[in-house]
């Protein structure tokens, strides 16, 4: 007697990078362009596989990540959570090589606020997401737009130039 046996499928999962988890639904995102992206910065960088991870994630989880750890009432574009806490560096070469291979840490984007800038900025999405993870790259080596003086300003304006972002 034989029996037909049922294969058993897997379910289809939307393809997810280990290094960019996208947790949002509300904006289509063009995840292997920015999975591409974020690698270039780390090899721009001279960073490990590794180093970064990237979430994006609800506006309402923004709002609730930068409510409790930065105090603010309301919701943002970007946020970085760094492995550890560093000081801002004297040069950007120096504390790559120093942490070369190195956890940094994670980065937060809302996809929604990112669209609202992009819109306002006159970019495209895929280019103020690329701009984000940038940004949120040189929090985890330790700048600080609020404190620096304006350093990490000119070192974010030196590789957007390399990276061709505007």
């Amino acid at each position: 007697m034989t029996s037909k046996r049922r294969q058993l499928q897997a379910p289809r999962v939307r393809r997810q990078s280990s290094y960019l988890g996208n947790c949002q639904k509300r904006v289509r995102l063009p995840l292997q362009e920015l999975e591409r992206f974020l690698a270039r910065i780390k090899r721009e960088l001279k960073l490990g596989h590794g180093a970064v991870f990237v979430r994006f994630i609800t506006d309402a989880e923004m709002l609730g990540l930068n409510h409790r750890f930065r105090n603010k009432p309301k919701t943002t574009d970007v946020l970085s959570f760094p492995s550890e806490t560093r000081t801002c560096p004297k040069a950007l070469r120096r504390r790559t090589m120093e942490l070369q291979g190195s956890f940094l840490g994670d980065i937060a984007i809302s996809p929604v606020v990112a669209r609202r800038n992009a819109k306002a900025f006159g970019r495209s999405m895929s280019e103020e997401i690329c701009i984000l993870m940038l940004h949120g790259v040189l929090h985890l080596l330790g700048y600080d737009h609020e404190t620096d003086r304006g350093e990490m300003e000119r070192v974010e304006a030196r590789l957007r130039r390399r990276l061709g972002l505007s």
